[in-house]
This record gives C-alpha cells, structure tokens and sequence, in this order.
C-alpha cells in the first residue's frame, strides 16, 4: 500500500513516516500543498493523508483539486482544525476521515486500515490457489503456513493480486511498491521478485512473462 503523507511540520511529518514505513506502507512525503497535488497527479496511491495548514497550496484545495482528479483515493484529513465547520466543510468536498491533532499513531494506522478496508477493489482477504494474502493485517500464509514477508515483497505481492492474473510491468511496480526516489534503471523489482518467489514455495506462484512482466497464478 503506497501512501502520500502532505505535511507541513517537519516533526510530525518525520514521526508519521518513520511509524507508517514500520508498518510496512510505502510514503512518499510532501512538505507543501502544491508539492503534494503534484506528486498526487504524477503517481498512483492507496490513501494521501493531508493536513490543512499548509503553505503553497491550502489543504482544502489540494483536497478538492485531487477530488477532482481522482475519485477513488480515499483521503484522510491531518489537522489540528477540529471546529465542526472545517470537519463538514472537508467532508463534504470530499474526505473520507478526519483525525486532529494531537493523536494517538495507533489511532492512525487503524483508521488507514479501516479504509483500506472499505476500498471496493480491495477486499481485506484474498486467496490464489493455497496462498492466503490478507491486505489489513498485511499477512501471507500458503497452505496454512505463515510467511513473513518484508514490505516491499508484500506491496509487490499486493499490486501482482489486484491485476487479477493480469501481466504487470516492473515499471508499474517500481511506481506502486517503492517511492519517488527510487532507481528506475535498479534491478531492484527483479531482486525483490526472486526473493519472493523463494519465500512463497514451490510451485512458484509468480511468473515472469518475458519483455512484459510479471503475473499471479492460482485461482481465486
């Protein structure tokens, strides 16, 4: 799961990245609106989390303006704005939750999940043959057994189960799995495929599809 965290507060932007990376999400971050409707634009994500006060662009633009791009992407407001009227007047142009500030990061991730949860292309378990991939708990098993998987194998694995069989390019993973910093000329997406591969058993259930990319097998 890749998420786009614009924040302005370079304590509270540090602290939430550092705890969501543990948790095994992708972050990209942004430190001003503008920045962060760019890179909302430029690249997919499965929730922006988004504070109001920010400098460039207000985050109740940047909420619109992505609204308005992108229907799909659940939005979590960041604030320390608790008056009702910015609650109502941020639901209504588009957000999915609201947290204020000062908070709890457990509270956090638990909201993140629940929206993960109500996405309707991504249901909280998913089955492939024997292989069990539960995207809220971001837990694998295969045939009943657990397997601990780091978190770029498990957002590679995620993107490989929402194509639904379909080929995926390395490209495509590299923009979903890994942030904006990433090396697109790395053999990195290959590396992190084998790894997998070896972790997930035999029968392998990844399987490369040459000069296209990769797909799950197994039926639902």
């Amino acid at each position: 799961m890749r998420i786009l965290l614009i924040e302005d507060e370079a304590k509270v932007s540090s602290f939430v990245a550092r705890g969501l990376t543990e948790e095994r999400f992708a972050v990209d971050v942004a430190a001003d609106g503008q920045a962060g409707l760019d890179l909302a634009s430029t690249y997919h994500y499965d929730l922006v989390i988004l504070d109001l006060m920010l400098p460039k662009l207000d985050g109740s633009q940047v909420l619109r303006r992505i609204r308005s791009q992108n229907v799909n992407v659940p939005v979590l407001i960041l604030t320390a704005r608790d008056a009702v009227a910015d609650k109502v007047g941020n639901f209504e142009a588009g957000a999915d939750d609201y947290l204020t500030k000062p908070f709890a990061f457990t509270e956090l991730v638990a909201r993140i999940r629940s929206l993960a949860r109500r996405t309707p292309s991504a249901p909280p378990v998913a089955f492939r043959g024997d292989l069990v991939i539960d995207r809220v708990r971001r837990r694998v098993s295969r045939a009943g057994q657990p397997i601990p998987l780091t978190r770029k194998e498990f957002g590679v694995l995620e993107v490989l189960l929402a194509a639904d069989g379909g080929v995926v390019s390395a490209e495509e993973l590299l923009e979903k799995v890994w942030d904006e910093h990433a090396d697109p000329f790395s053999n990195t997406v290959s590396v992190t495929i084998s790894r997998l591969r070896r972790k997930l058993g035999h029968p392998p259930p990844i399987e490369t599809v040459i000069g296209s990319g990769y797909r799950l097998l197994g039926a639902p």
